[in-house]
């Protein structure tokens, strides 16, 4: 019978005490970074939901209807812009000084932009003075987004438990859905003042109550610490962009592929559609942008779940089968749409964005990092991401409504999109599972 000393105990007690608190540390940064995350996506999505209603008129009043519309979405395409930007410069200070600071200023830049935003003259009073501050706004939004994006998921899975980072970074890109259902009650809300009333001050409410939220957002963050496994890390050998195209482009090449399908299926189904149902089919108001908030709904608990199901099946497969079903569903969509049916275009809606978008949403969260070393995960995930969400979910509203004003018909909206998730299953196919790898050093 062996016998245990007191040095052993004591070990013993250490490594639970150990254990404890990682624990209660993941726990912490799990729930400072979903409100954080929501929070941001509460500010950049609010215009994404509120500009195709009202801006065309309070920013754009000099052209067309169609025209106007074009350029809302063109000012929309310049957060995304500004996204590859935000995500080299933070992913540099990011893989040299921490995930948590990145985090804090990211929150509060994007906080001070949105609450602008809702304090901006309109074309009206300022004339093309409003119009050039509202893409100067948009675009330090998108700027910080470009961090905020992968900071807080980092921070997530290099805290987690090894069988749990699929769930962990699903439980934060959930706060994506969190931040658009925030925003959708705020548009839903204000889409319902008399006309007057909204274009002259209801607009700017959902943008000034970012106040609040970023106070709340700030003072969680300041609790959490930085991350073990990035402490642990060895520096990059060069810069860490320099270092990560160099040596790591092909799973910078599959994140910007695998990206672009996922962005811009979500963009297309709901962003895009706001403005083509309501302005060129007649819809009403409430009908897409109530449909957007279930959707959202659905995704927050779908996410989550499809999160542990990574955990025991592998990423790879299930982001495959979120491409391809979107590929699929793509040739109906419009047509549900165009039927006007309340019913049907909610539920076109939801099943789009709600189950087939989280399919691909909730397991990149794992998967892109997972393809990378810790020294430079936040800047080689932050490239491939980046430029795949412009390329992606930032123009294909612009895109989208181009292509429909040349050749009146969705057929080439649907085109544009098969080709883009074509090129992602391609890329796909040359990546690796990494559910049951750990972490690269």
């Amino acid at each position: 019978m062996t016998t245990r000393t007191l040095e052993d105990y004591d070990d013993h007690a250490a490594a639970v005490i150990g254990a404890e608190k990682t624990a209660s540390s993941w726990r912490r940064i799990l729930i400072a970074g979903t409100i954080g995350t929501a929070i941001e996506w509460y500010d950049f999505f609010i215009y994404g939901l509120i500009a195709p209603l009202v801006f065309d008129q309070l920013f754009f009043p000099k052209f067309d209807q169609l025209t106007a519309t074009i350029a809302v979405f063109a000012t929309f395409a310049v957060g995304f812009l500004a996204r590859p930007l935000g995500g080299i410069v933070f992913g540099h200070f990011g893989d040299r000084l921490g995930r948590k600071s990145v985090l804090l200023c990211t929150l509060l830049m994007m906080g001070l932009a949105t609450m602008s935003i809702g304090l901006l003259p309109t074309y009206a009073s300022a004339g093309l003075t409003a119009t050039i501050a509202l893409v100067v706004l948009r675009f330090l939004q998108g700027f910080a987004l470009g961090g905020e994006s992968t900071a807080a998921i980092l921070m997530a899975i290099e805290t987690a438990p090894g069988h749990q980072r699929g769930l962990s970074a699903a439980v934060i890109q959930a706060a994506g859905p969190v931040g658009v259902v925030l925003a959708s009650f705020a548009a839903l809300a204000i889409s319902r003042l008399p006309e007057a009333d909204l274009l002259s001050w209801g607009w700017r409410v959902p943008f000034l109550i970012s106040a609040v939220l970023v106070a709340l957002g700030v003072y969680m963050r300041l609790r959490i610490e930085e991350s073990a496994t990035f402490r642990e890390a060895g520096e990059a050998e060069a810069v860490p962009a320099v270092e990560a195209v160099r040596g790591h482009w092909r799973p910078i090449l599959i994140v910007f592929f695998a990206e672009m399908a996922q962005t811009s299926y979500f963009y297309l189904t709901a962003i895009f559609t706001i403005s083509f149902a309501t302005r060129q089919l007649g819809v009403q108001k409430d009908v897409i942008t109530q449909a957007v908030l279930f959707a959202n709904l659905v995704g927050l608990v779908a996410m989550p779940l499809i999160g542990a199901w990574s955990d025991r099946i592998g990423r790879k497969r299930l982001f495959l089968a979120g491409v391809a079903l979107a590929t699929i569903s793509m040739f109906a969509f419009y047509g549900v749409v165009a039927s006007r049916d309340t019913l049907l275009v909610m539920a076109a809606v939801i099943l789009a964005a709600g189950v087939i978008h989280p399919l691909m949403f909730s397991t990149e969260g794992s998967y892109f990092p997972e393809l990378f070393p810790t020294r430079i995960r936040f800047t080689g995930v932050s490239i491939g991401k980046q430029l795949g969400t412009v390329l992606g979910g930032g123009i294909a509203p612009l895109v989208a409504t181009s292509l429909f004003a040349q050749t009146g018909s969705t057929y080439a909206i649907t085109g544009y999109y098969v080709a883009l998730a074509l090129a992602a299953m391609i890329a796909l196919g040359f990546s690796r599972e990494t559910s049951k790898s750990r972490l690269l050093g």
